[in-house]
């Protein structure tokens, strides 16, 4: 998978977005602690990895959204953003899914690189996750 899905200038945009929405939250704080002293290429490196989550949903578009294989691959998504930007509980994840299919850049990166309905998948899926207790 291109490591140029995001460009630095974008992931800057992404930053200056999530600061101005969610900059007084708990999570965002974590993030700024996590994040802090970390070099562009780290953060394109990130994004890369998360990307490459998204790459491997759009492998499983054939399978059942409650499949084990699925289900599995949306803890792995929720488990990446934790150990790297903030605490993802299951409300800021089915946020996040909303978000991914709700068009827009989000849809169209996921969509570049797991196929055309990645976005969608990974939403229904990671909806299904977030409503298991």
């Amino acid at each position: 998978m291109s490591s140029d899905v995001f460009d630095t200038k974008k992931l800057d945009e992404y930053a200056a977005q999530a600061r101005a929405s969610w900059g007084e939250t708990a999570a965002y704080k974590e993030f700024e602690k996590k994040s802090k002293g970390r070099s562009k290429e780290e953060e394109a490196s990130l994004a890369a990895g998360m990307m490459q989550i998204f790459a491997e949903f759009g492998t499983l578009k054939e399978e059942d959204l409650a499949s084990a294989k699925a289900q599995a691959e949306v803890g792995k998504l929720q488990s990446f953003i934790t150990q790297h930007y903030y605490t993802c509980t299951k409300e800021i994840l089915s946020g996040l899914g909303r978000a991914y299919a709700a068009g827009g850049e989000f849809t169209q990166n996921i969509d570049r690189v797991g196929g055309k309905g990645t976005a969608g998948f990974a939403a229904k899926a990671i909806e299904i996750y977030c409503r298991k207790e």
